[in-house]
Order: structure tokens, then sequence, then C-alpha cells
């Protein structure tokens, strides 16, 4: 079984690096290269938090619609192609066929995450800047947003079509960074139905808020380690909660 996942992770990522994912990261490297050599003659002060904020920036807008794309079409391909039936006749079950695909995604963001980082170190040390622990611990948690991203994009598409699936896994990343703010101004309404969607929105959806490092990693804060175990911890169990309902849904549809 274990070689079966680990054959369809491989040919997985193999898939998905062929689906212009080399443009995505020369867009982001030409982004990089654009931006600082434009802001270390106008802004010598700020540089080192513009190649952050730039660098962190970019790898969270490009990662996240590439995990959105990825993770919402995923088995809509398989299905229009008719592939899904030649997998269903092999030796391995629908549980372990989707967390397979969920493997070769996550193995293309980390791979293409992995190459952006190391754009981003080798632009640090080119114009001289600094390193900080909560600008890697940032780029960790970026991952961890993935995930969660990833497992609801593929939980969606075991019983919806690609662009609803789309739209509601964007719909949960902007409401899941909104949540907190929602839930202050809902509480302070007089109504009580403002107050009850509020509240709605703030623990029925995950809280991506919780993962975003960016303000640490751009400022240099102080970064405490039980708070970034607990937050990863928080996104591993929304991961986990929806990838077990994404099997659940897709060992019970009917293909025919």
């Amino acid at each position: 079984m274990m070689a079966s996942m680990s054959a369809l992770v491989v040919n997985g990522f193999r898939e998905a690096r062929r689906n212009r994912v080399t443009v995505v990261l020369i867009a982001f490297a030409a982004l990089l290269v654009l931006s600082a050599s434009t802001v270390a003659d106008s802004a010598i002060v700020t540089l080192d938090r513009v190649l952050v904020d730039v660098a962190l920036g970019s790898a969270s807008l490009l990662l996240v619609a590439l995990a959105v794309y990825l993770s919402c079409g995923a088995l809509n391909q398989e299905i229009q192609r008719r592939t899904i039936f030649i997998m269903m006749s092999k030796p391995i079950s629908r549980p372990a066929f989707l967390l397979a695909r969920v493997g070769s995604i996550l193995l293309t963001l980390l791979v293409l995450q992995s190459l952006m980082v190391a754009l981003f170190a080798v632009e640090v040390v080119v114009f001289r800047s600094s390193f900080n622990p909560a600008q890697f611990v940032a780029f960790a948690m970026l991952f961890v947003e993935l995930c969660v991203l990833v497992s609801a994009g593929v939980l969606m598409s075991t019983h919806a079509g690609p662009i609803v699936s789309a739209v509601v896994v964007a719909g949960i990343y902007f409401a899941g960074h909104q949540a907190r703010d929602l839930y202050l101004r809902s509480s302070k309404s007089a109504s009580a139905a403002v107050r009850a969607l509020g509240r709605a929105v703030y623990y029925v959806l995950p809280n991506l808020d919780r993962l975003d490092y960016k303000p640490h990693a751009s400022y240099g804060l102080p970064i405490s380690t039980s708070d970034v175990l607990v937050n990863a911890a928080y996104g591993i169990g929304w991961t986990v909660l929806l990838l077990v309902a994404a099997t659940i849904v897709f060992s019970r549809r009917d293909f025919k």
C-alpha cells in the first residue's frame, strides 16, 4: 500500500511540475530582483523590512493561488479524463488514493516554497541584509496554512466542480484572515443576528490569522516557541479534520 501511495505521490508531483509551475517560480524571482533593485536606491533605511515584506508577500500570494488551483482541480481532472476508473480498479483504497493526491500537491508546494526561500536567502546575502528566526518561522507557518487550504480544496473537489471549489476556498482564505476582526466588530453590534454571524465565522472557519507571522518577520518581533507550536497544532488539526471529511465523502461518491 505504501509503495502504491508513494508512486502516486511522485506521479502527481511530476504532473504538477509540468503544469507551468516553473513559470510561477520565474515570476517570483523576477519580482524579488526588480523590487529589491528599485528599493535599494530609494529606501536604504527600510531595505531589510521591504525585502522581507516582498518575499513573504509574493510567496504567500503565489503559493496560495497555486494551492487553490491544484487542490480544487485535482479530482475533477481525474474524473473528466476517466483515469479515476483505472485507478479505482487498482489494489488501492479510495482514502489512500485521495491522500496520495494531497501528498503530491503538498510536495509540489514544498519544493516550490523551498526554492523561494533559497532565492530570498541569496537576495539577503547580496544586499547584505540580515536574517532573523521570525523570517523562517513565517515561511514554515505559511506551509501549514497551505496544508489547511489544500485539504479544504480537496474536500470541496470531492463533491463540487473546480470553479465552485475555488470560490469557496478563496472565501475561506479571506474570511479566515479576517475572522478575528469580524468577531470583534460584530460583538459590538446591536443586532443579535450580526453577533451570531460573527461568532459563527470565528468558530466554524479556520482562523488563518493565527498562522500569519509576516508582521513578526518584517519588524523582527520576538516569537514565543509555545505560541508557534500551539498555532501549528491548530493548523494541523484543521488539516486532519478536513482530510477526514474529504475521505468520507470521496469513499461514498458514485462515479457512474
